[in-house]
């Protein structure tokens, strides 16, 4: 999993107050937790956007006051009209227990039933993993590359080691599905070829006429 490093300031007070002037200094309220007694800080607002816009998925390297914490970010709150973050939720990171992630899910190779055609559906865009955080990659990857069209991909069919995929065996991630283009270019040529056996008979047809 990718790093990232980021410095907090501890909370004199705790309020709506307080966390309003924050926001209006560029800052955004947060918790850590996890680790014990619960420590309530600030961040900068653009430090922690850099980590929250990422489709990666960062172990933080959180400087509060000069004391270095291990964290993941577990939950953000965003203002529904502005869409700033407002509140943020770091789990602190302790050697030997498990941390639940959702990881970025993507794929490799070209699929043969794009090459014919089709088109490739994700079905879902991060998986929810538990692991230890030096077992958890940077993403998870299925290889698309046999996929023909109506075929699919399931969580069975990748690997993550020393991990748990918190989705059924059987979940689709991936699937190949037939086009319109290509469904109406089928149905043109069903289309030419019924209009080609018509015609033939119809000269058939003439032609005995003819040669009574």
């Amino acid at each position: 999993m990718k790093t990232a490093s980021l410095s907090g300031s501890s909370r004199e007070s705790v309020g709506k107050k307080d966390a309003s002037q924050l926001r209006l200094n560029n800052r955004v309220p947060a918790v850590l937790y996890g680790g014990g007694d619960q420590k309530h800080l600030s961040v900068g607002e653009l430090d922690i956007s850099k980590i929250i816009v990422n489709p990666d998925v960062f172990q933080i390297d959180l400087d509060l006051d000069g004391t270095a914490y291990k964290c993941i970010v577990q939950d953000v709150q965003f203002h529904p009209v502005t869409e700033r973050i407002v509140h943020i939720d770091l789990l602190q990171v302790i050697d030997g227990k498990p941390v639940r992630v959702e990881l970025p899910l993507r794929t490799t190779g070209t699929a043969q039933g794009v090459i014919d055609g089709g088109r490739i559906q994700m079905l879902f865009r991060r998986l929810p993993v538990r692991g230890l955080i030096q077992d958890l990659p940077e993403a998870i990857t299925v290889d698309i590359s046999d996929l023909v069209i109506g075929d699919s991909a399931r969580v069975r069919d990748i690997e993550v080691p020393n991990c748990d995929v918190l989705l059924s065996e059987s979940a689709l991630l991936v699937a190949c599905k037939r086009t319109r283009a290509a469904m109406s270019a089928e149905s043109e040529e069903e289309v030419e070829g019924e209009g080609g056996e018509g015609a033939e008979g119809g000269e058939g047809a003439e032609g005995a006429e003819g040669a009574e």
